[in-house]
């Protein structure tokens, strides 16, 4: 069996939290020969609460949890850590915009940027979970620059979770049918599901399913779905994220399937246009800890109209948060 990693994980006691520490406790990630220790950070109201949460990771008797260890100082919960997942934030409520999200928790990622780079492993690879997840994390991976660039990544897993399993449904499939198919952009309204060259049972998506409804019903509705998981059970999507954030980081760690990609949120090089230092989520391979993005998708009129709009909303919030980048 391999050495043990260390895995932190932020706001470990909140529902994606819960959510999460099973399944990395239970090897779902990383694999069933990679044992972990997982090091718990929450804020000081939560520390009881997390305390409970161990007791249940404890109780599980999980063989590849080799250790757990929980602290309100961030300092402590990331040294050492080869894994990140920076999970706690303030949750999306119902009557919040993603302005009101920047402003209550871009503070949090400029102290966790500094932390990781300071205390964490130098392999570490860093997931931002916590919305907004680009910005959040180009502004961790601003205050954490010591930290090369391509070690910080934002979860649009979920959305690309959720475009498959639409295309599933349409059309009798299952979602692990569907691949290749790229999100661009940030997990908001503006982003934008690529799929000129996504297939589902081998077959390409725009052939198989009505255009129309391709860019009307499915894009809407994958681009408001955590509004309406919201709306239809009164808190934002937990265990979906949980899931993602495996899905991310086990992609990242195990590498894509041959012919495949996946959607990461990763910072731009330039490619496609997009403007050099924005957290975008572009197609991507990855290998052993490592990613490339696609080259050579072409796109047409539609697509470049919607890359253009999350690009305007990014470059916004960019702004926005000018104060927190050093």
């Amino acid at each position: 069996m391999n050495s043990p990693i260390r895995v932190s994980v932020t706001g470990a006691a909140g529902n994606i939290g819960y959510a999460l520490l099973f399944r990395l406790a239970a090897g779902d990630c990383y694999g069933k020969d990679q044992p972990i220790i997982l090091q718990l950070l929450e804020i000081p109201p939560g520390m009881k609460a997390l305390e409970g949460v161990v007791m249940e990771l404890m109780d599980s008797a999980f063989p590849l949890l080799h250790g757990i260890e929980i602290s309100d100082d961030p300092n402590a919960a990331f040294k050492g850590a080869n894994q990140a997942f920076l999970v706690g934030s303030r949750p999306r409520t119902k009557d919040m915009s993603r302005a009101d999200l920047i402003t209550a928790n871009g503070p949090i990622f400029v102290g966790q940027g500094r932390a990781l780079a300071a205390h964490a492993a130098a392999d570490v690879r860093v997931l931002v979970v916590g919305n907004p997840c680009n910005t959040n994390a180009l502004i961790a991976m601003s205050a954490g620059k010591e930290i090369p660039k391509d070690r910080w990544h934002a979860m649009t897993r979920l959305d690309e979770n959720r475009a498959k399993a639409q295309i599933a449904a349409k059309v009798g499939a299952l979602p692990g049918e569907v691949s290749n198919l790229g999100m661009l952009g940030t997990p908001s309204a503006t982003m934008f599901p690529d799929l000129r060259h996504a297939k589902v049972q081998g077959k390409s998506v725009t052939d198989v399913c009505d255009r129309t409804w391709l860019e009307t019903d499915f894009v809407k509705t994958v681009a408001t779905r955590g509004k309406a998981i919201i709306e239809a059970r009164g808190a934002s999507s937990a265990a979906s994220a949980a899931s993602a954030a495996v899905d991310h980081m086990s992609a990242l760690w195990n590498g894509t399937a041959a012919g495949d990609f996946t959607s990461m949120g990763v910072c731009s090089n330039g490619a496609y246009g997009i403007p050099e230092n924005l957290i975008f989520s572009f197609p991507v391979t990855a290998k052993a800890g490592d990613w490339q993005i696609v080259a050579g998708l072409d796109r047409d009129d539609f697509a470049n109209s919607r890359i253009a709009n999350t690009v305007r909303e990014l470059e916004s919030e960019r702004e926005t948060v000018k104060d927190l980048l050093s």
